[in-house]
């Protein structure tokens, strides 16, 4: 029995330590970030399925940075995409766009 409580506590601690990403943290960021030019929040966040925002949320949100980067539009983000600040907070950031994504059936609410 104490095996078992012993286990059970730290296959507990290692996942709530390993999940550091919150959703509503990433809406923060999105907020904050991105509805300057992306004005239809939950359009925009509903544009892609699951599998996209992930992909391109990998290596600390890369793919997203570099859509950015390649886009002249887009040249007043450019400063946010190049810093550790959007490194650091990609994770949360993660999340969130997948957790709203087109396929989940969730809708976010960016007010």
């Amino acid at each position: 029995m104490t095996k078992f409580l012993l286990i059970f506590l730290s296959l507990t601690i290692f996942t709530l330590s390993s999940s550091n990403a919150a959703i509503y943290k990433g809406q923060k960021v999105f907020i904050k970030k991105c509805l300057k030019c992306h004005e239809g929040g939950q359009n925009f966040v509903s544009k892609y399925k699951m599998k996209k925002w992930k992909k391109l949320m990998k290596k600390k949100g890369k793919g997203l940075a570099n859509l950015h980067l390649k886009n002249s539009k887009a040249k007043k983000s450019w400063k946010y995409f190049k810093s550790s600040k959007y490194k650091k907070k990609s994770k949360h950031l993660k999340q969130f766009l997948i957790e709203y994504a087109k396929d989940s059936g969730n809708v976010p609410a960016c007010n």
